[in-house]
């Protein structure tokens, strides 16, 4: 499993929740405590916006321990938004075009978890895409392919909608393939204006999730595993839960997929 980390707020410097932390994302590369896997070496990223719509970005397939450059970009960016993520691959093989996160237009995404069976489900998923969408993807990873679907299903609109509707889609597709649908999935993702999160699992065993506030601006940060000791600073963020930081600061929902959604809504009526 993968370890991310990500900010909206009063412009910060990356490095404060990168590499300035006891337990930043840097020292989870290589020691994460609340996943399956301690080490996540295989590759990382980073993204943050500026004075452009569009995000700028940082990755390779060295792991973040090992590389000098991360550590001095993150200490001379200052950003309002950005998104950070270590990498230990579970579909897609160790290359730049599989490090999170994932651009497209001024839209940014990454993810942990996995969707069994994804080799089956790949082709399928893929025929979904417009050619636009289609000729956008240039890695081999599950998260990616997620992103762009959602892309496809309205994500500019509807960035909630758009998930639920991409992960009801990939659910319907799976148990019709095989007869079983399992989707982990804990992901963040911006247009640059607000911070967007979701984590859910159809075992209800879906990849950590936590928020703090950060600075003195009712800034905050979404990450996998707390990057301090200060236990009262962070809370957990319930598996099927949707998370927005917005001007308007922290809100969480309730998050199900689609299909959910449509069947809890014909029931009651």
């Amino acid at each position: 499993m993968c370890r991310w980390a990500a900010y909206r707020g009063d412009p910060i410097y990356l490095e404060e929740l990168v590499s300035s932390p006891a337990h930043s994302l840097i020292e989870q590369s290589h020691c994460a405590t609340r996943a399956k896997t301690a080490t996540n070496g295989d590759g990382f990223g980073v993204a943050w916006y500026g004075d452009r719509p569009d995000p700028g970005r940082y990755r390779d397939i060295l792991p973040a321990w090992s590389d000098c450059n991360l550590k001095s970009i993150a200490r001379q960016i200052r950003s309002p938004l950005f998104l950070a993520h270590v990498r230990a691959a579970t579909n897609g093989g160790t290359r730049r075009d599989n490090c999170h996160p994932f651009i497209h237009e001024n839209w940014c995404f990454m993810h942990n978890g996995q969707i069994a069976d994804f080799d089956r489900l790949r082709r399928p998923m893929e025929t979904m895409l417009s050619d636009e969408l289609f000729n956008a993807r240039f890695g081999s990873t599950d998260s990616e392919l997620i992103f762009l679907l959602a892309m496809q299903f309205g994500l500019r609109d509807n960035p909630l909608g758009a998930i639920s509707e991409t992960l009801a889609f990939v659910e319907r597709l799976s148990r019709h393939l095989t007869g079983d649908a399992l989707v982990r999935f804990t992901a963040a993702f911006s247009d640059g204006k607000s911070l967007y999160a979701v984590r859910y699992a159809t075992d209800f065993k879906a990849p950590t999730l936590y928020a703090a506030p950060i600075g003195q601006g009712g800034g905050y940060c979404l990450v996998s595993e707390p990057l301090n000791d200060e236990a009262d600073t962070w809370v957990e963020i319930p598996d099927g839960s949707a998370v927005i930081v917005s001007e308007n600061g922290l809100e969480t929902a309730l998050f199900k997929p689609a299909d959910q959604i449509e069947a809890s809504t014909a029931s009651s009526g």
